[in-house]
């Protein structure tokens, strides 16, 4: 095996976007489960399927981007957290003794989610059917994506850290923990995370939010309390990679919003491709940063989108924890896509660590951090992940560029989400709104309850942020 050149990476950039399965974006990058080389691939034949209500069998198939509406699939959001995710695993929101998998609950599962969505009155494409859950996008639907794939590596057995929705899975990508939550319900933790773990250790960190405050600066203790310079905007990223200026890691954050690029279903997929164009672009903007840099594109959870991949047993449990629905984090959650893409990484790698070794999951990238700088693991869960240093065996960085005269799609349609508040962005209101704040500094400031659009919701978690933001600074200024 090549040498390992994680020690020559300088920077590792992190983007994680929203709520797709692997064999929803990536299921078709190579075929025949065969990739370059002769390399196994654990992709689609397109004889997968899942039976219906009705007991028929319902094939996988490649969404048509020619048709109005394509990048708004599978036209509502499936089903998330626990029990949802066990019934599309399980065909039962229980998990049977031993949770084995079958991944055979997908269509009926979308079926009740898009009855359930109807009677609640949140979006739905018109003419979604449950048989949409099995549509998945190409690689010429998904250019971007699918171009660094190919072009440097593709992760094809990366799993969501655990079996439930979003801020879980997003607090083990941060502090290999989510403390015995598995739900949105509870969106803050009192544990250390990565970035707590390199300011002890006087390493850089920045978060970048798209173009609003950053989510995940509320989410834990040493990021709520860390100064202003470590946070920004999408244009500061640009700003700073272009000027060579990128902290060690780097956690990037798309919009929130209906109308955003997180591409959480069912909102725009290629809004997402634009912004991972995007991404690419501003590490590579800097000759000399690139070369030091790896950029690692995952999402925090399948979302109820359709894989055919059971996910593994033997996850270690982070901590002593007790787990909400009984769930003791032995096994992992669903598999995602993964790409990893650096000049040191070369092309058509399909990448899946040690034989043997502990499957990849989001610890696996706070394992690369703390290898790369020698910290300390944060939890049993990333003390046992391996790190990704292994895919960089090349020794001088690659010139070529594999996305060289590609361009990110539009999408065509109306959105079916527009004007919708998403689910994460009530969250980061109710965040910001919890701020600790003088009352005399409320007086004129605006009410989370009489926020009602998208616009309005944005508006209010950057209003009341700034403001939290001057009173934490006026609290900490020294007096003469």
């Amino acid at each position: 095996m090549a040498e390992n050149q994680l020690s020559s990476i300088q920077h590792i950039v992190q983007v994680m976007l929203e709520n797709r399965s692997f064999d929803h974006m990536l299921g078709f990058l190579y075929q025949n489960k065969t990739g370059p080389g002769g390399q196994p691939f654990e992709g689609l034949t397109g004889s997968e399927s899942n039976a219906d209500a009705a007991g028929t069998d319902v094939l996988v198939y490649q969404i048509d981007i020619g048709q109005a509406g394509s990048y708004f699939m599978p036209g509502a959001d499936p089903g998330e957290g626990y029990a949802n995710t066990n019934a599309q695993l399980f065909s039962s929101g229980s998990p049977p003794t031993p949770p084995v998998a079958s991944n055979t609950g997908f269509v009926t599962n979308f079926d009740a989610t898009i009855a359930y969505d109807q009677r609640s009155g949140r979006s739905v494409q018109a003419g979604t059917t449950a048989s949409d859950i099995m549509g998945v996008f190409g690689p010429k639907a998904l250019p971007v994506l699918s171009g660094l794939a190919r072009g440097f590596a593709v992760c094809d057995h990366w799993y969501a850290s655990v079996p439930t929705e979003t801020f879980p899975n997003r607090a083990f990508a941060c502090a290999a923990t989510s403390q015995g939550h598995m739900n949105d319900s509870v969106s803050t933790y009192t544990v250390q995370s990565i970035f707590g773990l390199m300011t002890a250790s006087n390493l850089s960190w920045k978060i970048y939010g798209y173009d609003s405050e950053p989510l995940t600066k509320a989410n834990f203790p040493d990021t709520s309390k860390a100064p202003a310079t470590c946070f920004g905007k999408f244009a500061d990223f640009q700003a700073d990679a272009a000027a060579g200026q990128l902290p060690c890691y780097s956690f990037l954050e798309p919009s929130w919003g209906s109308d955003g690029n997180s591409q959480h279903p069912n909102y725009d997929v290629a809004l997402g491709e634009q912004f991972l164009q995007q991404v690419y672009e501003a590490v590579r903007s800097n000759e000399a940063g690139w070369a030091k840099t790896l950029l690692i594109i995952t999402y925090d959870e399948h979302g109820g989108c359709y894989d055919h991949v059971p996910p593994p047993l033997g996850a270690t449990a982070p901590d002593d924890s007790v787990g909400e629905f009984g769930f003791d984090f032995t096994r992992f959650g669903v598999r995602v896509p993964a790409v990893l893409v650096s000049p040191l990484i070369a092309a058509g790698t399909i990448f899946r660590g040690e034989p043997g070794g502990t499957p990849f999951d989001h610890t696996c990238v706070l394992k690369t951090i703390e290898t790369r700088w020698g910290l300390r693991a944060l939890t049993k869960r990333d003390a046992v992940a391996q790190d990704l240093g292994a895919v960089l065996t090349l020794t001088t960085a690659r010139p070529d560029d594999p996305l060289a005269g590609v361009t990110a799609p539009p999408a065509s349609g109306p959105n079916p989400a527009a004007g919708e508040v998403s689910h994460i962005q009530q969250i980061q209101a109710q965040l910001a709104n919890d701020l600790p704040v003088p009352a005399d500094q409320l007086r004129s400031a605006p009410v989370l309850r009489d926020q009602h659009t998208p616009a309005d919701f944005e508006s209010f978690i950057d209003s009341r942020t700034s403001t939290w933001e001057q009173a934490h600074q006026q609290h900490q200024a020294p007096s003469r």
